[in-house]
């Protein structure tokens, strides 16, 4: 049952820390059965480096994420009997020319990407999840005399950006859905009514073409005491019949599992009752298929109660 299908490497993600294989080895010492590798999508724009990024050119960044795919699957067919490790990615959506890219990579690589995770890090093209100056930056660029509540017109931003991804990708997990409220988590959406319209709008639509909504547990390494989305969003997802998965968004072997007793716990009391995994294709009975190469399956029983969940306190 445990499984994870968001993360990363410091080897092909200079924010995060340790090798590719750093990561499985550890999934697997935790007891992982199902890990996705999800590596960043290369940016398109000098202006778009972070600041860890500097000197470096964007075929280099290209580079670096062909040498992912081809090390991912390298250590998905090394490890085939002790994980099983999906190789996907993680989305961005700056401008219009990320999109065009994305799809571009996906025709290169084919069935090499088995699935996405659909995530919007940027708002207006400035960063939200760097740091609270940068997101207070993203935030300011709203207001205006047209905006003149700007947090209104940010999130309205943000949705309609996670929107379009969806509508052209249709990625099979959606993630950290509710990122824009990372330096905020006590914004509620209900006193943001278009947003909350908007929101209502992307989960919709997610369920319809069969996503899965991550229940992400980076946002308790954030400072929340919830885990991404917010009980409010867990709720509207509950009401459309929306499925959850689980993801640690690790960003180096130290992360693997990080807070995943938090996560169980969050879970528990905000009542999902049902988890779903991506696995292959060839599974038979309880698997929808979504699209690329993986199908979600529903995971059987009380998996709250699988042995995995044993001593995570110290994880």
């Amino acid at each position: 049952m445990p499984f994870s299908h968001h993360s990363h490497s410091g080897q092909f993600c200079k924010h995060a820390a340790g090798t590719l294989e750093d990561v499985v080895r550890e999934a697997i010492r935790q007891g992982f059965r199902t890990y996705g590798l999800t590596e960043h999508v290369p940016r398109h724009r000098v202006d778009d480096l972070y600041p860890e990024e500097e000197g470096l050119s964007l075929d280099v960044l290209k580079s670096q994420f062909d040498a992912f795919l081809t090390e991912a699957h390298r250590l998905k067919e090394k490890y085939a009997e002790q994980i099983t490790l999906l190789v996907g990615l993680e989305t961005e959506y700056i401008t219009d020319t990320d999109l065009t890219a994305l799809d571009a990579l996906l025709s290169e690589h084919g069935t090499r990407i088995e699935y996405l995770v659909g995530s919007v890090h940027h708002v207006g093209g400035i960063p939200i999840d760097f740091d609270r100056p940068t997101f207070e930056k993203a935030l300011a660029s709203f207001s205006d005399d047209t905006h003149p509540d700007s947090m209104a017109a940010f999130l309205n931003a943000y949705f309609d950006a996670q929107y379009t991804l969806m509508q052209r990708f249709h990625p099979e997990v959606i993630g950290h859905f509710d990122l824009c409220r990372l330096y905020n988590p006590g914004l509620r959406f209900r006193d943001y009514p278009d947003a909350l319209e908007r929101i209502r709008r992307n989960v919709q639509y997610a369920v319809r073409y069969g996503a899965l909504f991550e229940l992400n547990a980076a946002a308790f390494r954030k400072g929340w005491d919830a885990a991404y989305p917010g009980d409010d969003v867990v709720e509207i997802v509950k009401e459309h019949g929306g499925r959850f998965t689980l993801s640690d968004d690790s960003h180096g072997p130290h992360a693997v599992g990080l807070n995943y007793h938090r996560l169980v716990g969050y879970a528990r009391r905000v009542g999902i009752e049902a988890l779903w995994v991506l696995a292959s294709p060839s599974l038979p009975d309880g698997a929808s298929a979504v699209r690329r190469g993986v199908v979600s399956h529903k995971v059987t029983g009380q998996w709250w109660e699988d042995p995995f969940w044993k001593g995570r306190e110290q994880t």
